[in-house]
C-alpha cells in the first residue's frame, strides 16, 4: 500500500460528497425537492446501463456510465449551470475547466488524468459514447419535467422551441430516445406542461 496515494484518493472521496450540496434546477418525479447533482449522475449513469440498446454504433455503454458518474464533479466548484441559463452559460467552461484543474489534480496523477480524460470527452461530445451519455443527460430532466407536469419548466420560462433544441442533441446520440424524446415534449405541449 502506497500511503500516500491513499491518502490522495480518499481526499477526492472526501470531496465528492460536497456533489450531494449541489442543488439542481429539475425537481425529483414526484416533485418534492430538487435534485442535486449526485443523484442527478446517479440516475443517468443507470439510464446508460438500461438503455444500452439505444446507444449508436460505436458507442460503449459501460464507458458513458463511469463518465455519467464524474461528469458534473466539476460543478463542486463550478455549480451547477441550467441549460437554459445564457449568462451563465457564457463562463461555464472556463469555470469548470478552472475546478477540472483543482478536483482532478487531487487525485494521484495517474487517476487524475484518467478522469479528466473521461469528462473532456463528455464534454466534447466527438465520440459515439460521449454523443450517448450526452443524450442521457440531456433526457433525463426532460422526463422529470413531464412528471412533474413542467414544474421546472413553467418557473424558469422554457418555452417547447427550447427544448426541441435539447431533443436534436438526443437525437444525436441516441436516435430512437430522440424520437421518444420529442413525443414526449409534444404530449407535454399538448398537456401545458410546456408553453408552445
Amino acid at each position: 500500500m502506497n500511503p500516500d496515494r491513499l491518502t490522495r484518493q480518499l481526499a477526492f472521496v472526501a470531496e465528492l460528497d460536497r456533489l450531494k450540496t449541489v442543488t439542481r434546477q429539475t425537481l425529483l418525479a414526484d416533485s418534492s425537492r430538487p435534485e442535486n447533482d449526485a443523484e442527478h449522475s446517479w440516475h443517468v449513469a443507470v439510464m446508460a446501463l438500461l438503455l444500452a440498446e439505444y446507444a449508436p454504433a460505436g458507442a460503449d455503454a459501460t464507458k458513458a456510465c463511469h463518465m455519467l458518474l464524474i461528469h458534473d464533479v466539476v460543478e463542486i466548484d463550478a455549480g451547477d449551470t441550467f441549460i437554459h441559463d445564457e449568462a451563465g452559460n457564457a463562463s461555464k467552461a472556463a469555470r469548470e475547466e478552472e475546478a477540472a484543474q483543482r478536483l482532478y489534480g487531487i487525485l494521484p496523477p495517474d487517476q487524475g488524468e484518467v478522469l479528466a480524460a473521461l469528462w473532456r470527452e463528455y464534454e466534447d461530445r466527438a465520440t459515439p459514447t460521449a454523443l450517448y451519455a450526452d443524450a442521457l443527460d440531456r433526457l433525463q430532466p426532460i422526463i422529470n419535467n413531464f412528471a412533474t407536469q413542467g414544474a421546472t419548466w413553467h418557473s424558469n420560462h422554457v418555452t417547447a422551441d427550447k427544448v426541441r433544441e435539447l431533443v436534436k442533441r438526443i437525437a444525436a446520440g441516441a436516435p430512437a430516445l430522440g424520437e421518444y424524446a420529442a413525443e414526449l415534449v409534444e404530449e407535454a405541449v399538448r398537456r401545458g406542461y410546456l408553453a408552445p
